[in-house]
């Protein structure tokens, strides 16, 4: 082999380490655009005797979160969507009518998102149909995805768990 051959076969080296290089940042940057955009829901339940408690919904992620869809049950019952005809239905059976913000799917979640989903007003400890309802009675799943979409994340309350 003479030196011309090898610088040739040198340079095809060094050009396709670069491009393999190239493809792997770019996919590494791809990755982290979608991390730092990334929501995350976050559901916990507020059951602290004052002015204000129920079950709150919290974005802590990076980016707005996009809810495609929600299941709400009680005692294992499917009960629909975490909508308005939902949660009546629900306050209806508490015998208490506790504010809700409800969803229209999609729905749209921007970044520090902080509301309760159903709250009661001036909450004491004999408001045990309440209390019964979020700690053991009450499932709800929130479908959610970031801006990219595709995701699936999910946000859970489970009866039961606290």
């Amino acid at each position: 082999m003479d030196s011309e051959t090898v610088i040739a076969a040198s340079a095809v080296v060094i050009a396709v380490a670069s491009l393999v290089v190239s493809v792997l940042q770019g996919r590494a940057a791809r990755r982290h655009n979608r991390n730092s955009v990334r929501p995350l829901l976050v559901l916990q339940r507020t059951l602290v005797p004052g002015p204000v408690a129920g079950l709150r919904l919290t974005n802590s992620g990076l980016g707005p979160a996009v809810v495609t869809s929600t299941v709400v049950m009680v005692d294992g019952e499917k009960i629909g969507p975490w909508s308005k005809a939902s949660a009546d239905r629900i306050r209806t059976a508490l015998g208490l009518w506790p504010t809700v913000m409800t969803f229209r799917e999609p729905q749209y979640l921007a970044t520090g998102y902080d509301e309760y989903l159903l709250r009661l007003s001036d909450y004491r400890r004999d408001h045990v149909e309440f209390t019964e309802l979020i700690n053991h009675r009450l499932y709800l799943e929130i479908r959610y995805e970031s801006l990219y979409g595709g995701e699936n994340f999910r946000a859970i309350l489970t009866p039961g768990v606290l």
